[in-house]
């Protein structure tokens, strides 16, 4: 009676009432397909490659899929909302995303309950539809669910789960794995040729020297100078042998006379030999010397713009070598994991992603990613989550790891320039917020890259445990203030990490308030230590294997060494 009721309801509102409007059941090279819409929605097969166009608009059009196919998919384009019901499936695409969403409005994709989901791509050649990805889409996706889903994505230039628009995940099981290499390089990616015209070979640079007979080793504009003593302030006078480079703390504020031969110079009181040169490297995969203005780069020296002047033999420009100016890798398709150019939030379940090539993102959110709840677990060669604004952690247990660049990487508008007077922590978004939750960042290369990094933006933390392992400028990394470390946090310097040897921290009653076990080994790590239980004045102990650091918390931001 009850179905029949909601018939009748059905039909006198003029909506369409089915649990699936479409249900499709694939088979190894074939789909059966079953529309029960077929005044509104267009289905065309071809084997096992189902493509169905929905009209539309106020009407949830649902799908249910399921069965096994090693060269099949689903291409979805809706006017409306969309819900996708995977119970079972096993679907392999062998060029293209075996799914792709050509959405005007969000879809849902739900892994029913119970139920364990496989899509697989071995192919990304057609980059130019937008289908390098196993799942790609055009608006908003929201994955939920009490199953799992496992994202597989082995061919080059291929990326786990891609929207234009932002990503919800909760409930469910998601597993997101990449193993295929970058496809390509775009052209003047600024990283893998020497220099501007001239002369000036691959070696690097500086910002150009103007003077006609320089042999100084070359410019470098402050603070993006040569390393130690090549760099700095180009030279304007025309017998400068001076070594001096680099403004303060990297180096000397630059010699204007015209026979001076210091080595340093020194722009008091931070004086010194010049610094870890070149304008900085952005491109995640450098392992070049030249690099770059810590966190973003190498260690440096040749790097920066190319020298200008008549007879210049300091070389280069944007080389191999180089740093120059926005120096980051540009790929046709990079294997990242799950990537939005909107924001991502994970609520709930259990997400996984690994990456393993060079350049590959783990979490990517160009408009920022809040951790809302869940168990998060990031394992990356590149950043392990990254975005291009503010990062939150509200209560997840998140643990981020990169094996070559930072293990979270946040750069907020503004944030960088802030370093140059460009703005203030008034003017700029915070790049990382701290609300509760467990917050393990983990970079296993230690100094430049780091484990929660900020770009000199805010970082604020308000609660939850954090531990992070990396390095940073000369073993100081993005840290809160005084007045961001709402709760009280310490910056232990030049802790030492053994690979799978437990880290504990005991109040001063000699209490267990947290353990963690790291699954490499680093010599001397920055290390940001947070918990609920610390307080302004209190004294705690971290342990691990044969170490130990006893501190007292003598303000909110607390660094010992």
């Amino acid at each position: 009676m009850k179905k029949i009721i909601f018939g009748i309801l059905c039909l006198l509102s003029g909506s369409v009432c089915h649990a699936e409007d479409i249900t499709i059941r694939y088979k190894g090279a074939s789909a059966k397909v079953v529309n029960k819409t077929k005044d509104s929605v267009n289905v065309t097969v071809n084997g096992a490659c189902v493509n169905i166009e929905s009209l539309y608009k106020s009407h949830k059009l649902t799908l249910r899929l399921s069965g096994k196919s090693d060269n099949g998919q689903l291409e979805l384009k809706t006017a409306g909302k969309a819900k996708v019901n995977l119970d079972g499936l096993t679907l392999t695409s062998q060029e293209g995303a075996p799914l792709c969403l050509k959405n005007k409005k969000k879809v849902e994709i739900e892994a029913l309950k119970g139920t364990e989901n496989t899509l697989t791509i071995t192919a990304c050649v057609d980059t130019a539809k937008h289908k390098a990805a196993t799942i790609w889409a055009k608006d908003k996706l929201l994955f939920s669910g009490q199953g799992t889903l496992n994202i597989v994505a082995t061919g080059d230039g291929c990326r786990g789960i891609k929207s234009k628009k932002d990503i919800t995940i909760e409930d469910l099981t998601l597993n997101v794995t990449t193993t295929g290499d970058n496809l390509g390089e775009k052209p003047f990616s600024f990283g893998d040729f020497g220099g501007f015209g001239g002369e000036t070979p691959d070696f690097g640079g500086g910002f150009p020297g103007f003077g006609n007979d320089s042999t100084a080793f070359a410019g470098g504009f402050p603070p993006f100078g040569g390393m130690g003593g090549f760099g700095g302030f180009p030279r304007f006078d025309n017998d400068s042998t001076a070594l001096a480079g680099g403004f303060p703390p990297f180096g000397g504020f630059p010699r204007f006379d015209n026979d001076s031969t210091a080595v340093g110079g020194g722009f008091p009181p931070f004086g010194g030999m010049g610094g870890f040169g070149g304008f900085p490297r952005f491109d995640n995969d450098s392992t070049a010397f030249a690099g770059g203005f810590p966190p973003f780069g190498g260690m440096g020296g040749f790097g920066g713009f190319p020298g200008f002047d008549n007879d210049s033999i300091d070389g280069g420009g944007f080389g191999d070598f180089g740093g120059g100016f926005a120096g980051k890798h540009k790929y046709v398709a990079s294997t990242k994991g799950i990537a939005s150019k909107g924001k991502i939030t994970i609520n709930s379940g259990n997400v996984t992603v690994k990456t393993s090539t060079a350049g590959a993102e783990g979490i990517e959110g160009k408009e920022g990613i809040a951790f809302n709840g869940g168990n998060v677990n990031v394992s990356s060669t590149d950043d392990a989550i990254n975005a291009n604004a503010t990062i939150e952690f509200n209560g997840a247990n998140v643990i981020a790891r990169s094996t070559s660049n930072d293990a979270v990487d946040s750069n907020p508008k503004g944030g960088f320039f802030m370093a140059f007077g460009g703005n203030n922590n008034q003017d700029t978004e915070p790049a990382i917020v701290i609300n509760g939750g467990t917050v393990y960042a983990w970079s296993q290369v230690g100094s430049p890259e780091e484990g929660l990094d900020c770009d000199f933006a805010p970082l604020v933390v308000k609660g939850g445990t954090i531990f992070s392992v990396g390095g940073g400028m000369g073993e100081m990394p993005s840290v809160p203030s005084n007045e961001n470390a709402q709760q009280p946090t310490a910056l232990l310097i030049g802790f030492e990490i053994e690979k799978d040897e437990p880290v504990s921290v005991y109040d001063d009653a000699g209490n267990l308030l947290f353990n963690v076990t790291i699954p490499f080994s680093l010599r001397r790590s920055a290390s940001l230590v947070g918990n609920p239980a610390f307080k302004v004045g209190g004294t705690y102990t971290v342990k691990t294997k044969g170490k130990e650091k006893t501190f007292t918390l003598s303000e909110p931001f607390t660094a010992v060494r």
